[in-house]
């Protein structure tokens, strides 16, 4: 996840030489990547829990035909997806809060990076394949070594070097479509050598509907919470919209930067989801609970110490990717103050991820839809009225107020229900972490 943010801020360096319309019309394409991420991811998740199950049970049959589902899927909705890039590309772009300067930069964008649906989607499932059979070390090498073919590829399509024909935002875009079929490429061969846990032939890629809807059974809810973060970037998009391209620029900056201080947060929920399901099930109460305050303490710490960097250096940071005063006079400012909760978001993703691994989605699903839009959206439209477009920023950290408040308050409730169960009286829950308590 970190070489995917470098990424993207090593995209947005070249693209912003382009000028800041170029940059707006990345950021209202986000929406819509955000979307297909989640729907690729969601499948993903349902893929990694039926299969390493199987694994489990030693059904490797059912694991492969599991496996080969994603073959099938992602064809299916990587011409689904393909088809609406290049038939409607402009209504998905008034739909993510294009502005109409950059409406054709957007569609030329979206144009070219939906001929690499197909592998976008095979490359996202197929990460989830191999990590259900216990590898996490190749998805990860191919994911890199994807993003740094992007990085370099980038400012060749875009400004035709060498060789190479210049074709400005789609230059950008095509890089993207190159890389994924590079990472797909990557994992079809691999999944099909000997060295891989399954053993998939033809049979096992046809539709099978009865494992499909398995798949999204338990996939649909994480693919829908995330789904719900692609609309509010829309609408927030909208809202910015109203204040010029400048601005939408200026949030993908701005974005950009922050979201590489974001990333710990979600390789420490990642690394918790399991800790938290495997205390559960060895009635590890106290390793439970442990595990999440000092997750909660540890990110505290070091997003303070990532807002303390980010706010003294804001300027500076923002002046790499651009010289436009107007947009360093939106963009500075902006990132300043929905920067200044950050210390509040590692929590708050925690007590999320806890909830999903004591198996309770459906709360999950509402914190996160919370955190999203109880006091976000609300505040998105009515501060912008009253404050201009200091209204637009100041909405986030009251979000984030309002989301660890909350999620917190949720969390204490579940610690005091399970403090007060019989099974919290058992040995075990005294034991801690890396020991195995003896029965009683």
């Amino acid at each position: 996840m970190i070489a995917v943010s470098l990424y993207n801020l090593v995209n947005t360096f070249w693209v912003a030489r382009l000028g800041y319309q170029a940059v707006a019309a990345v950021t209202v394409v986000m929406p819509f990547f955000i979307f297909c991420i989640a729907i690729g991811v969601g499948t993903g998740v349902g893929v990694n829990a039926l299969a390493s199950r199987r694994f489990g049970e030693g059904n490797v049959q059912e694991a492969n035909r599991i496996a080969g589902q994603t073959v099938f899927l992602s064809l299916l909705l990587g011409i689904a997806f393909l088809l609406i890039t290049n038939l409607i590309p402009r209504q998905v772009l008034l739909l993510t809060g294009a502005t109409p300067d950059v409406l054709d930069l957007g569609e030329a964008y979206l144009r070219v990076f939906g001929f690499g649906m197909p592998f976008f989607f095979f490359t996202i499932m197929t990460r989830n394949v191999f990590q259900a059979s216990g590898d996490a070390i190749r998805p990860m090498i191919f994911s890199v070594s994807a993003q740094v073919i992007n990085a370099a590829l980038d400012p060749l399509f875009i400004f035709g070097l060498a060789f190479f024909p210049k074709m400005g935002i789609a230059g950008a875009a095509l890089g993207t479509v190159v890389a994924n079929c590079v990472s797909a490429g990557l994992s079809v061969w691999y999944v099909m050598s000997s060295r891989s846990a399954y053993r998939i032939r033809l049979r096992h890629t046809l539709p099978h509907t009865a494992t499909i809807l398995g798949i999204y059974r338990v996939g649909l809810p994480s693919a829908m919470m995330d789904m719900t973060e692609s609309v509010v970037f829309a609408l927030f998009n909208h809202v910015l919209a109203g204040f010029g391209s400048v601005a939408l620029a200026a949030v993908g900056i701005a974005g950009r930067i922050s979201d590489l201080a974001f990333m710990p947060v979600i390789g420490t929920a990642h690394g918790l989801l399991p800790i938290v399901g495997f205390s559960l099930g060895a009635k590890l109460w106290s390793r439970l609970w442990g595990a999440v305050r000092q997750a909660s303490v540890a990110l505290m710490v070091l997003m303070a110490a990532a807002t303390i960097f980010l706010e003294i250096f804001t300027r500076q940071l923002i002046g790499l990717f651009t010289r436009d005063p107007e947009l360093i006079e939106i963009a500075v400012p902006g990132m300043r103050i929905f920067l200044s909760t950050l210390v509040l978001v590692g929590p708050t993703v925690v007590f999320i991820t806890t909830f999903q691994g004591l198996s309770k989605a459906k709360e999950a699903f509402l914190l996160s839809l919370a955190r999203q839009s109880l006091v976000f959206i609300p505040a998105l439209f009515i501060l912008p009225r009253i404050l201009g477009i200091t209204g637009v920023w100041i909405s986030l950290p009251l979000s984030d107020i309002t989301a660890v408040t909350v999620s917190g308050l949720w969390m204490l409730r579940e610690y005091r229900r399970q403090k007060k169960a019989p099974e919290w009286a058992s040995p075990r829950s005294g034991a801690v972490e890396g020991s195995v308590s003896k029965p009683a």
